[in-house]
């Protein structure tokens, strides 16, 4: 697996990673989060060598990562990092046989994820000719010709639209389920929810929570009370035990004290509206996010 073991580097005064140490596993994604300026992409280009750490290391299968096993790695910079004005087929080709595939073999594999992304017909066309939504599927492409042990995408959902964003999930998870150790970061935490078994959740440099997703939530004793009406929400004020956090058009949000009655707050909901739906649940991975960074 990847491991950061006591990761630190320095920028002048700034300590944009802080002994930082985490897992990500092959066959899983895990969604690697924090705020702006955390560590993100500093601990992402470390893994790559575009950044020398001034302590600890980061490993790949218990050792320390080789050029070799770099070239095996896929790779999706946050800012584009394709030549604009090369055409299409011809530069994911140039950069896959830079990492070491045939010829004949990279060009047969270019041309199916082409086809997979709907980018067969822009081929020939050079990369600043295309959208900001294709842009990125060129670029995920070229994370991913080379058929990668680990993936590592920095904010690959950025600037995508609904049907672009679920197609480019469902090949992440398809690269996990093959056995692929995937990485990447985002600031969509209601995609990361739905997309990711584990997570990692940075700050200042410092991992403030991680691990398996469900278990982080199951682990707080903190429950929470999603009420959906047909028609406007209620009042529904002065609930035994519990705090509205979330009041909107059709819908109520609870917080639950840990003494609190979820059958209580149910019958009262129930008398006082037409419901739609009632949910009862661990905090959402917003939730944990915004308790773990102290926002």
């Amino acid at each position: 697996m990847l491991a950061f073991e006591a990761a630190t580097k320095r920028f002048g005064a700034v300590n944009a990673l802080d002994d930082c140490s985490f897992t990500a596993a092959p066959g899983r994604l895990t969604g690697f989060l924090g705020p702006n300026g955390a560590g993100k992409t500093t601990a992402m280009r470390s893994i790559f060598g575009l950044v020398a750490l001034d302590g600890g290391r980061v490993c790949w299968q218990g050792a320390a990562i080789t050029p070799a096993e770099r070239a095996r790695f896929g790779y999706m910079p946050e800012e584009r990092g394709l030549y604009p004005r090369m055409r299409v087929r011809d530069q994911l080709v140039y950069l896959a046989v830079l990492s070491g595939g045939s010829q004949p073999a990279v060009g047969r594999s270019v041309d199916e994820w082409l086809e997979r992304f709907e980018l067969t017909d822009r081929a020939k066309d050079r990369l600043e000719a295309l959208s900001h939504g294709n842009q990125q599927r060129v670029q995920l492409i070229a994370a991913l010709v080379t058929d990668p042990q680990l993936l590592v995408l920095d904010e690959p959902f950025s600037g995508l639209d609904p049907i672009a964003m679920a197609n480019m999930a469902d090949v992440l998870a398809e690269r996990a389920a093959a056995g692929a150790a995937v990485l990447f970061s985002s600031h969509q935490l209601d995609l990361v929810e739905d997309l990711c078994e584990d997570v990692v959740i940075v700050d200042h440099g410092k991992v403030v929570l991680s691990g398996d997703l469900t278990r982080l939530r199951a682990g707080v004793r903190q429950r929470f009370v999603e009420i959906r009406y047909t028609g406007a929400a209620p009042p529904l004020s002065g609930v035994p035990g519990a705090s509205v956090v979330e009041r909107r058009e059709g819908l109520i949000r609870l917080k639950l004290a840990e003494d609190g009655d979820v059958a209580e707050v149910a019958a009262l909901a129930q008398a006082t509206g037409r419901l739609l739906s009632f949910s009862y649940e661990p905090p959402t991975l917003s939730q944990l996010f915004h308790q773990a960074v102290g926002s």
